[in-house]
Formats: structure tokens, C-alpha cells, sequence
């Protein structure tokens, strides 16, 4: 039954929360509150997942105790069984008496899973009602995508206050239904929709945006208690979801593996820093017909296409730059006006541009090191500058052709140690994190004047600390990453890119990265 205070629960749920509620697991109470006071500096609003400690109803007398303390706080009680995803032992009547006594103990909100609900007496649910807090009903589905529809009329047959949704997502169709689902209901009830998997981040980015009431982010530490759940200093800072609007223009980077791409760093920072309304999103995919379908269907008003898509694509657009029609892959979409696709190639721009801050590019003597796909773009690129680009790659008859192709000139290590060139770019693999070549060529089998290394992982590759010993000016690899972001960034705003700011923060976040 719903109920029929003055003021529900709920209604005074919401006027006291944020939309960003912090799920906290521990294996201890001391470790649970420990998160609990940590997650305050993100969110005032907080799940404790009481199934995750070894004695839930022992821990409600100090979690009271800690909400009493910090009047600011808004909490959810969560004692989900084991049989339905959670960590609980206990039987559904012992789940019902320690929610009830949450909801008495300072707890403004008890999730109960639908399941549960369905098991229990009408009078053990009056006696959870009753007990002052509002009331959320859940489904959790861990190995795929129901029907919202079908689940909602089976959770709403409870009349609950909030109804939570959750599902996991396989593909990006899967949120972009989950999402589309949301939208059409959320006039109907205090909804919380989400899919889990890296497949759902859209949306827990944009379910607030669809009309749910508020998301779940991980604890600051990063523990999580589902699969694909952020920080909420993630979901705040980087993603802006609390400023998200309809007006939001959405971008994304599409592919596999793209877990750890800076690419959401950096042009989110970009957008922010620019003033423009937009959020752009790590978008996981194998498949072409999975990317179109959001792309039409959200819409995304651009992409950066990464492996395994960049050639796959070329198929599905209304037009290319000649230079993404020189590379056979493209790398970067735009949404017209016309809802058409148009497709572009900037790592182009992200070789020539550190170059051009630095030297004359046309006239340069450069000698390029590879012959796979970011040695296309350097040769194509630098040979439209108007450079004479000498080509070397172990794979000679891939070298060759290369040259053959671009108009320019393939040459043997002999050749490269009796020239003196002005750039060398080592495009391929070598140095890179894992590879067992930390050379592309030997340290005293070249003379230049500056060298380029195109890998970033580490920052500081083998090629260029010999190039330091040497005295050669070094350029590092992730300026390649950045300046080509920026031309993206252009091609989707019409507006200079802050590289400046950009560069700043990926390099910031790299260091961070790298091992100590």
C-alpha cells in the first residue's frame, strides 16, 4: 500500500539527496563506516550494503550512531540474499526484521528485492512500511536484459516508493533500450534504471537525464558493488551528470579494449573548460551495427573510432576527408545536420602538429620508422606537407610499398646511418609497454635532430632517453594522442581546441600512471 502521510518518505527523500547515491561495501562495520565518512566528500547520499558484513544486524547500532552524527546524510539499507546477487545467509524473515529496524534506526530508505517482496506476508511488508522509511523495490538481473516493461508491472503491483531496475548490458544497444525505456516511464514512478557491464556506463551517465530519480557510484577508494559502477567524484567531475540536460550533446569513444582510454579525460575536460554542453563517453563495441544504432538512435552527435572498427566503418558513411580516403580508415565521425555520417582521419594532425610547433615541416628531411597504420598517417601526412619522408620498416616489402604509394622514398639501415635527418619518428611497437624490441633501430644507427616516438606507455620510452643522452631534442607520444583529440575536437565544436589544457591533463593523468 502506498502511503499517505502528509509528506511521503519519498518526497522528503528527495528533497534532502543529490542524484548520486555512493554504494559502500566492507568486511567490517569499521571498514564500512570508514568509506561511509570518506564517500561524504563526493555525496550525502549513501548506500550501506549490510549483506556484505559478516553480522548485518550487529552493525546497525553503530551505522545509527554515524547517521545521528551526520544529520546531512541520507542513507539506503541494502540486505540483499544470496539467492538474488546479494551476500546475505539468512532467511527472508531475518532480512525483513533487520530492514525494519534500519528503517528505525535513521535510514530514510530500505531496498527490498522483488523477490523477497513476493515471498513475504502482507503483514511483515505493513510492518517494513510502517516503520518510517520510504521504500525502494528492486530487480537485478546478472547475466542479461528482461523486459523493463514486464519487470516494472511486476514491481509496481507493490506500489513502492522507488522502483530500481538494474540489467546487464552485452552490447550498447542494451542501454540505449534501457535508457529509451526510462524516458518513456519515469512520469509514472520514482525510477532507478541501469545497466551493468562496460556496456552500460551510458547509462549510468545519462539515466538521470532519462528521468530516473538518482544512479549508484562506487566509494571513493574505488570499491565497487557492481560491475561498471564509477566513482561518483567520476560521475561529477569528469562526466558533469548533475549538469547533463537534454540539451547535452553526447559524443563517445567506440571500440575494444577502451577500459582505460584517456580519450573521456580529455575531451570532457576540453568541453568544460570551453563552456559547451556536451559529455562524451567510453562507448564499448565490436560490432558496426551496434555503433549506428546508438549513433542514430541516442543520437551521438560524434565518435572517435578506435580498433576493431576504424576500416569497418567506412561503409557506413554519407562522405570522408581525402585523407581518411588515402588511409582507409577513419577515425573520427561528425553528425551532420542531415543526420547523415561524415567521417574524418585525425592522427594526421596529431603527427604533424608537435612537429610544425617545432620545426619548418616543408623541406624537412624525415625518416619515418614502420610501415603499419600510424606510419600511414606520418608518411601521408608529412608528404602532404611537403617533407621528403624516407621510409625503414623490418617488414621491407611492406616499407616499400608504402613508399611506392605515398611518393616517397624507402631506405636500408646502411642508408639511414650515412644521413643526417632533421626528424626521426619511430611508429612502431618498439619501447612500448610489454614489447620485447625496446629499439627500433640501434642507438648509434641514426643521426637526427629531433626525435619523435609515437608510443606513450611508457612516457618516457627507451628511444627517447638515448635521444636525451645524445643531446637530441625529444618529442613524447602522448602529444600525438592529444593533438589529434584537439583536431577532433574541432571538427565536432567549429571552435579552437584548449590543447594547452588538454595536453595538462593527459599528461597529469599518465604520470600518475606509470610505476613508481
Amino acid at each position: 500500500m502506498p502511503h499517505h502521510a502528509a509528506i511521503s518518505p519519498a518526497a522528503y527523500l528527495r528533497s534532502r539527496v543529490g542524484r548520486v547515491c555512493v554504494a559502500l561495501r566492507g568486511s567490517t562495520v569499521a571498514e564500512m563506516l570508514e568509506r561511509a565518512e570518506a564517500a561524504l566528500a563526493e555525496s550525502q547520499f549513501l548506500e550501506f550494503r549490510l549483506d556484505s558484513l559478516p553480522h548485518p544486524a550487529a552493525a546497525l547500532a553503530p551505522i545509527a550512531q554515524f547517521l545521528s552524527e551526520h544529520k546531512e546524510a541520507a542513507a539506503i539499507a541494502t540486505c540483499r540474499r544470496k539467492a538474488y546477487g546479494g551476500d546475505f545467509n539468512g532467511t527472508l524473515a531475518e532480512e525483513l526484521k533487520i530492514l525494519t529496524r534500519a528503517a528505525g534506526s535513521g535510514f530514510a530508505l530500505v531496498d527490498l528485492e522483488i523477490e523477497s517482496a513476493e515471498e513475504a506476508s502482507e503483514k511483515a511488508l505493513g510492518a517494513l512500511r510502517e516503520a518510517g522509511a520510504a521504500l525502494l523495490i528492486s530487480f537485478h538481473d546478472f547475466a542479461g536484459s528482461p523486459d523493463a516493461q514486464a519487470v516494472f508491472e511486476r514491481i509496481q503491483r507493490f506500489a513502492p516508493d522507488y522502483v530500481k531496475i538494474v540489467s546487464t548490458a552485452h552490447c550498447l544497444a542494451d542501454s540505449l533500450n534501457l535508457l529509451r525505456w526510462t524516458t518513456e516511464r519515469s512520469g509514472d514512478a520514482q525510477l532507478v534504471a541501469i545497466a551493468m557491464g562496460e556496456a552500460g556506463i551510458v547509462s549510468r551517465v545519462l539515466s538521470l537525464r532519462a528521468g530516473a530519480s538518482f544512479t549508484f557510484a562506487a566509494s571513493p577508494d574505488g570499491a565497487t558493488t557492481a560491475a561498471g559502477q564509477m566513482t561518483a567524484r567520476t560521475l561529477k567531475d569528469l562526466y558533469h551528470i548533475e549538469q547533463i540536460d537534454k540539451a547535452t550533446r553526447v559524443y563517445g569513444v567506440a571500440g575494444n579494449p577502451i577500459a582505460h582510454s584517456l580519450s573521456p579525460l580529455m575531451q570532457n575536460t576540453a568541453f568544460h573548460r570551453e563552456r559547451i554542453n556536451a559529455v562524451y563517453l567510453p562507448l564499448k563495441t565490436e560490432t558496426l551495427e551496434d555503433l549506428l544504432t546508438l549513433a542514430r538512435e541516442l543520437p551521438l552527435s560524434g565518435i572517435s573510432v578506435t580498433m576493431p572498427l576504424k576500416q569497418k566503418v567506412l561503409g557506413a558513411l554519407a562522405n570522408v576527408d581525402p585523407l581518411t580516403a588515402k588511409l582507409g580508415a577513419c577515425n573520427t565521425i561528425r553528425m551532420g545536420a542531415d543526420g547523415k555520417l561524415y567521417g574524418f582521419n585525425t592522427d594526421v594532425a596529431g603527427i604533424v602538429r608537435p612537429l610544425e610547433k617545432r620545426i619548418p615541416v616543408k623541406g624537412a628531411r624525415v625518416l619515418v620508422l614502420g610501415a603499419g597504420g600510424a606510419a600511414l598517417a606520418a608518411v601521408y601526412g608529412l608528404v602532404d606537407k611537403g617533407a621528403q619522408v624516407s621510409i625503414w620498416s623490418r617488414k621491407d616489402a611492406a616499407a616499400e610499398e608504402l613508399a611506392k604509394k605515398a611518393s616517397c622514398v624507402h631506405v636500408t639501415r646502411k642508408e639511414i646511418a650515412a644521413t643526417e635527418f632533421d626528424v626521426l619518428i619511430n611508429a612502431t611497437p618498439c619501447g612500448m609497454h610489454g614489447n620485447p624490441h625496446p629499439l627500433p633501430l640501434e642507438s648509434d644507427e641514426w643521426h637526427a635532430k629531433l626525435v619523435f616516438d609515437l608510443v606513450y606507455n611508457p612516457l618516457d620510452t627507451p628511444l627517447l632517453k638515448v635521444a636525451r643522452e645524445r643531446g637530441i631534442a625529444t618529442i613524447q607520444g602522448f602529444e600525438m594522442f592529444v593533438y589529434q583529440g584537439a583536431r577532433q575536437f574541432e571538427i565536432w565544436t567549429g571552435k579552437p581546441a584548449p590543447e594547452a589544457e588538454m595536453l595538462r591533463t593527459v599528461l597529469f593523468a599518465l604520470n600518475k600512471a606509470q610505476p613508481a
